[in-house]
């Protein structure tokens, strides 16, 4: 008899190799997420949407109230989108394990100054939400850039699997366009709730014109085209959204 992880595996097996006839999957599909679940340490992304013409008040509110949250858990970056889906912004948090998340939510209904100062008055302003539990993937770390920049999310929706069957692809991808140079790769996430099978690239740049200078050079090298092209394989769809810091967020 099987297991239901092994059943499951067995069910992503099987509708990978009917949207792909010709992909090969690895033995060992077994996990949405791989080895990085051996961490206890996730990321939470949040995107809100914001009503239109209410940016400017809502980044107000937050900055002047940002430090209520941030006594709770740690911010990694809360930046507005710039390009893709307007009228919003989109913040990183760290948690250690998913009781400290539930220790934290616990702790903001309970402050009063949070939920009066902050959260009655941000309510009205939001349009939707949405939160998205992702862990590092193995091969990647979090790193930073002291220069004020812009950055870049691309979001990949991958086929399934799980990063048994497009993980070393993905990597050589991204390690290709992280070697030419033009930009910083800060982070490489795999969803673990929200939408499965998808994977994030955290990019920064000096500016968008060295973005855009740099994605002509990587054009140009057949290294990334070749890495891309592999990888592409395994890609069902992709977005990308530029983000711009705001002035509370730590990733400037």
């Amino acid at each position: 008899m099987y297991r239901f992880g092994s059943r499951l595996a067995l069910a992503r097996a099987a509708t990978a190799r009917f949207l792909f006839p010709g992909l090969q999957l690895h033995r060992s599909v077994g996990t949405s997420t791989g080895p990085q679940q051996q961490h206890k340490t996730f990321y939470e992304f949040r995107t809100y949407t914001i009503e239109p013409g209410k940016m400017p008040e809502f980044l107000k509110l937050t900055a002047e109230n940002i430090h209520l949250r941030t006594a709770h858990s740690e911010l990694i970056g809360y930046w507005s989108v710039e390009f893709g889906t307007l009228n919003e912004v989109f913040h990183i948090w760290k948690y250690g394990s998913y009781k400290e998340r539930t220790t934290v939510r616990e702790a903001l209904a309970k402050d009063k100054g949070w939920q009066e100062n902050y959260i009655s008055k941000m309510i009205p302003m939001i349009v939707n939400q949405i939160s998205e539990v992702t862990y590092l993937v193995p091969w990647a770390q979090m790193c930073t850039e002291s220069k004020p920049g812009v950055y870049e999310l691309v979001s990949y929706q991958m086929v399934p699997g799980g990063p048994a069957v497009w993980g070393k692809a993905f990597q050589k991808a991204v390690s290709a366009h992280d070697h030419v140079g033009y930009c910083k790769l800060v982070g490489v996430f795999h969803s673990e709730f929200g939408q499965l099978n998808r994977v994030h690239a955290l990019w920064w740049y000096e500016d968008c014109d060295a973005r855009a200078a740099g994605r002509r050079r990587a054009h140009e090298d057949v290294r990334v085209v070749a890495a891309v092209r592999d990888s592409a394989t395994y890609l069902m769809t992709q977005n990308n959204r530029l983000l711009i810091p705001t002035l509370f967020s730590p990733l400037k």
